[in-house]
């Protein structure tokens, strides 16, 4: 059980957390908009359909959602969609994404850990290079647990980004260009301070997944198959891949 204090420094450091992101948004936006545009959001695609179920359409939730990105997918290949995110920027940069690709879903400004939907209400919960951000990942995994219907899947996309210190000299030529001295700084420090960032991934997630009641499977390194665009330049850290199957 969390202690108050332990409760306060969660909060405040979510709210140091949202700040980042509301800050990033603008440009992290812009990166998406390129994925969506190009040959990537393909790949992404017949990736993210082989480990869908085959029912359609399906009611899928996509947690941490950014700027929209899955969310334009998955509602291009027919699901009914919810997008989430805590970063208010992040989500009207999403908004302006979905009105550019002709698109429709449902967003709202929510906390990956403490979800305001009701039990086995989703198809599908997915994620991308999120639960590396999150104060208590446990709880966001016990929390899409909850909302998931018996069988529903799991996909969860991130990197272990524990031991990295990210630098402005490997921002400045990679999909990350364009962040200032202070944010990488910003973002380094809360990322040394994260629970998450501590764990040995995939292995700590498949784990812990396992022991809320998923059938659990992983891979490495997904990145060869959904990052192809040569004018894209990603971080060199391994874009691990799990697929959860709630099964009780």
């Amino acid at each position: 059980m969390k202690t108050k204090e332990m409760i306060a420094r969660e909060e405040a450091l979510g709210k140091r957390i949202e700040s980042y992101w509301d800050a990033r948004s603008p440009k992290f936006s812009a990166v998406r908009r390129r994925e969506l545009e190009g040959s990537d959001a393909a790949r992404w695609q017949k990736f993210i359909a082989s480990h869908l179920p085959e029912k359609k359409p399906l009611r899928i939730l996509d947690v941490g959602t950014g700027a929209g990105f899955f969310v334009v997918l998955l509602t291009r290949m027919g699901h009914e969609v919810t997008g989430i995110d805590m970063s208010a920027g992040m989500i009207d940069e999403a908004q302006k994404n979905l009105a550019a690709f002709g698109c429709r879903a449902d967003l709202r400004k929510m906390n990956a850990q403490q979800l305001d939907f009701s039990d086995e209400f989703f198809d599908v919960v997915i994620s991308r290079n999120l639960t590396w951000t999150l104060p208590d990942a446990m709880e966001a995994y016990r929390e899409w647990h909850r909302v998931l219907r018996a069988g529903g899947m799991l996909l969860n996309f991130d990197s272990d980004y524990g031991k990295t210190t990210f630098s402005a000299a490997d921002a400045r030529d990679s999909v990350h260009t364009g962040i200032g001295e202070a944010l990488l700084i910003e973002c380094n420090k809360i990322k040394d301070e994260l629970r998450v960032s501590t764990h040995r991934r995939p292995l700590w997630d498949a784990d812990l997944l396992e022991k809320l009641g998923f059938s659990v499977q992983y891979d490495a390194d997904i990145a060869p198959l959904v990052h192809g665009d040569e004018s894209l330049r990603y971080d060199d850290v391994p874009l691990f891949g799990i697929y959860a199957k709630k099964v009780r």
